[in-house]
């Protein structure tokens, strides 16, 4: 293991990752990567479907076991104490059912109650602009409203970093805005965010710092404004005109950038 992992809490990077391996027999799905998330950022990690990335935050969660390497999370080895990280993280799911028949309030007491927590449902549902929903069941929420219970319920632990699968498939352009305000301000409250996406426009509004991953490997590591200056530092130029607006503005311009929801 490098000497540059520090096995504390108090780190300026809650996350660090070395020499991350993990194999399917014969195939290497996470090849030897290294990285470090700050405190208190928004850190994405991009690739292609098959890049690795989802088995790399698996690992970062809990959920799968590293042939070799280490990973910390607020100082916790993931490998050897895989139940500590899960009691300091949130992890919302791109996909995620509820119980059809309980109200949202329910369902966050539930998920405290998972925890050993005592949450204020309530509040938290107010954190995610699902107040005039907490007494509705759950099988009444549009597409954008669940993606939001399921932040909330993410929550519930007051978690040190949040893991985020793709937040804003599948919802339209106010909604998706609306979900990157709502990540922003979790960040503003001294969350650490891990964010995948295949958006890159919701990569370049939201993160910090992005990953972007190929063939298990990380092959470019910066900001985004970083790593466009270097492309452009090549000579690359687009072969279509780029216009400062697209049809998505078009769109919010039209409709407005308030959250439509069904009733």
């Amino acid at each position: 293991m490098s000497s540059r992992l520090a096995a504390d809490g108090n780190s300026a990077d809650v996350i660090q990752v070395d020499n991350l391996v993990k194999r399917y027999d014969e195939l290497v799905a996470v090849n030897g990567i290294s990285f470090e998330v700050h405190r208190g950022e928004i850190f994405g990690i991009l690739g292609p479907n098959g890049a690795g990335k989802t088995t790399s935050v698996e690992i970062l969660e809990g959920m799968r076991v590293a042939d070799s390497g280490m990973a910390l999370v607020n100082g916790i080895d993931v490998r050897r104490h895989p139940r500590a990280v899960k009691s300091i993280i949130g992890v919302q799911l791109q996909s995620v059912q509820f119980f059809d028949q309980l109200k949202l309030h329910e369902l966050v007491n539930l998920f405290g109650a998972l925890y050993s927590q005592k949450v204020d449902a309530r509040e938290l549902l107010a954190r995610v602009d699902l107040t005039e929903k907490q007494d509705a069941m759950y099988k009444t929420l549009s597409g954008g409203q669940k993606q939001r219970l399921s932040v909330a319920v993410a929550l519930v632990n007051d978690p040190v970093v949040l893991f985020l699968d793709e937040p804003t498939t599948g919802l339209d352009p106010q909604a998706r805005r609306h979900m990157w305000e709502l990540i922003s301000s979790i960040r503003d409250s001294g969350a650490t965010i891990v964010l995948t996406t295949h958006y890159m426009e919701e990569a370049e509004e939201l993160c910090d710092r992005v990953a972007i991953m190929d063939a298990g490997e990380i092959v470019r590591l910066g900001s985004p404004a970083e790593l466009v200056e270097e492309l452009l530092a090549t000579g690359f130029s687009k072969d279509r005109e780029v216009r400062p607006a697209d049809l998505e503005d078009v769109f919010i311009h039209h409709t407005g950038h308030a959250l439509r929801e069904d009733s």
